[in-house]
C-alpha cells in the first residue's frame, strides 16, 4: 500500500491538533510546515507507544507517565555519572569512547559551577577532580552557596575499544 505525502502530513497535523489543540492545525493547514521544534520538545518522549489496532501507532502522553523525568534522570545519572549526595556532588560517567569532553553547569542554590569533564589516556588511570585549581582526594565536588561562580575539572579515564 503507498502512501501519499499529504496523507502522511495530514495525519501528522490531527496528532499534533490532538497535542497541541486545535490552532496549530489551523496554522499549519495553509501548507507551511511547521518547525522540528514545534513538533516535539524534551517534555514529550512517548511514553508507550500501541502497537494493536485500533490505536496502531499512537503514544501515550509523557505528563501523565513521567517517562520525560525518567530519561532526563537516566542521561544525568546513568550516562554522565552525577551523583549528588547531601552537599557533595559526584562524577562516575559512563561514556562512549569518542567523547572527548563534556560540560556541565550546575547551580546550587545562588552559586554556578562551571564543570568540564574529560576522557583521558595520560597520568595515572585514576580519577582526578580541581576545584578553582586545588585537587580534590576524596574526588569529590563540595557544593557551598558562596553566591560565587567555580571552576570544577573533572578528569576520568579513557572508556576502552
Amino acid at each position: 500500500m503507498k502512501v501519499s505525502k499529504k496523507t502522511v502530513r495530514g495525519s501528522l497535523l490531527r496528532l499534533m491538533a490532538r497535542l497541541r489543540g486545535n490552532g496549530f492545525a489551523q496554522k499549519y493547514a495553509g501548507g507551511e510546515p511547521p518547525l522540528r521544534s514545534e513538533l516535539f520538545s524534551s517534555d514529550q518522549i512517548a511514553a508507550d507507544v500501541y502497537a494493536l489496532s485500533p490505536h496502531t501507532g499512537r503514544g501515550g502522553l509523557t505528563w501523565y507517565t513521567g517517562s520525560a523525568g525518567w530519561m532526563y534522570r537516566l542521561i544525568l545519572e546513568s550516562l554522565l555519572g552525577l551523583r549528588l549526595e547531601v552537599d557533595k556532588l559526584w562524577f562516575t560517567p559512563c561514556l562512549p569512547a569518542d567523547w572527548k569532553v563534556f560540560k556541565v553547569h550546575y547551580r546550587y542554590r545562588e552559586t554556578l559551577y562551571r564543570i568540564d569533564v574529560l576522557q583521558t589516556r595520560d597520568g595515572n588511570g585514576g580519577t582526578s577532580v580541581t576545584v578553582d585549581g586545588i585537587e580534590r582526594h576524596d574526588k569529590s565536588i563540595p557544593l557551598v552557596d558562596d553566591h560565587q561562580e567555580h571552576s570544577v575539572e573533572v578528569r576520568i579515564p579513557a572508556a576502552r575499544i
